[in-house]
């Protein structure tokens, strides 16, 4: 809206252009922040009427198959859930106040975080509401994969023709793997794992809240220096046109979550739910896809890898040994059951997400 804005009035725009940053036409440092300080107040000012809202609709019911993990969260029991909502609506809302709506990055982007929440936001009141589980796992997988599948499709559509724009880069030594049409496939797992992921390591108070900043805000200097033509040739990474954009969406997810961070950390006024875990992962996925740089997001999404990894291990060791690798899985709740204090556990993946998000910035330049 922004954009389109100063793009009516020509003049101003012609001032503008002489100032550009990057690919973009008008101002992408100063839109980003400004989108960013935009969701942090919506979800600041959404906060308070979303959570009397959600109290009287939806509040978090604590049944785990772990008997005591359900002693542990019992203080959880009845806090408002499914505050993903306005988080969401904070991101949204931020987007297309700031960001250019002819950019098919930020198309994709929308339509994830738009479809993920939905699908999220079903599951959550399915569980709240009915005695399931929420939606089956096929049905869940099933509803990530078709929007995976779209977003991916568009974004390949966008950058099959751009150099190295389906290419999967290594990091360290800049090697590229050409995929062609298999980015397709390899940009829906990459997308439905990153979203499940965040969605297994939202299990205490703030934890996925304070890795996505810490992830986001790496993401937000990795997607502007890809859509910077010469900060890109200087750090040779892949030049992706128009993939600046995703800046602004970047810049809104971080300040979204610094809002709801204040509703959210211990104790939890509210939760997040999977209408907020779902499409974060998916987001987060859809920047590393555009700007090819998904080994990157192993490394600054590393808790979000090492979660999901707690959970693969232990069923799998389960089922070969009848025993249990950690005490409880995801992994933050092993530290948990070993009597650590919550505030502990989630200070320490915060410091450890800062770490590695630290980590793959300056990785740019070990080449």
């Amino acid at each position: 809206m922004f954009l389109w804005l100063v793009q009516y009035f020509s003049p101003l725009l012609e001032q503008l252009e002489s100032r550009t940053t990057g690919d973009s036409h008008v101002y992408l440092t100063g839109r980003t922040a400004a989108a960013s300080v935009t969701a942090f107040l919506l979800a600041l000012i959404l906060g308070p009427l979303a959570i009397r809202w959600l109290n009287g609709r939806f509040r978090e019911r604590v049944h785990s198959d772990s008997e005591r993990l359900n002693e542990l969260h019992a203080e959880k029991n009845e806090t408002p859930t499914m505050g993903g909502l306005f988080v969401m609506a904070a991101v949204l809302l931020s987007s297309l106040l700031w960001a250019d709506l002819s950019n098919r990055y930020v198309l994709a982007g929308m339509f994830v975080v738009l479809s993920l929440t939905g699908i999220g936001a079903l599951d959550d009141w399915i569980k709240l509401t009915t005695l399931r589980k929420g939606l089956t796992v096929r049905q869940k997988l099933g509803g990530q994969l078709f929007v995976a599948t779209i977003a991916v499709l568009l974004i390949w559509l966008e950058q099959r023709t751009q150099p190295n724009g389906t290419a999967l880069i290594w990091p360290l030594g800049n090697a590229a793997i050409v995929l062609g049409p298999g980015f397709i496939a390899w940009g829906i797992l990459v997308l439905v794992g990153t979203s499940n992921a965040v969605n297994l390591t939202d299990g205490l108070d703030g934890l996925a809240t304070g890795c996505t900043i810490f992830a986001g805000s790496a993401f937000v200097a990795l997607t502007y220096l890809c859509g910077h033509s010469v900060m890109a040739d200087y750090l040779m990474i892949p030049h992706i046109i128009g993939s600046g954009e995703l800046t602004i969406m970047l810049g809104a997810l971080v300040g979204a979550m610094l809002g709801f961070l204040w509703f959210n950390c211990y104790p939890a006024q509210v939760f997040m739910g999977d209408a907020g875990s779902l499409p974060i992962g998916g987001l987060l996925a859809v920047a590393a896809l555009v700007i090819r740089q998904e080994a990157l997001l192993v490394v600054v999404g590393g808790v979000f890898v090492v979660e999901t990894l707690s959970v693969i291990f232990q069923v799998g060791w389960f089922r070969m040994t009848g025993r249990r690798l950690i005490l409880c899985s995801p992994l933050h709740n092993h530290f948990l059951f070993r009597g650590d204090h919550e505030i502990k556990i989630v200070t320490r993946f915060w410091i450890g997400s800062a770490l590695l998000a630290i980590v793959g910035i300056a990785s740019l330049k070990l080449h």
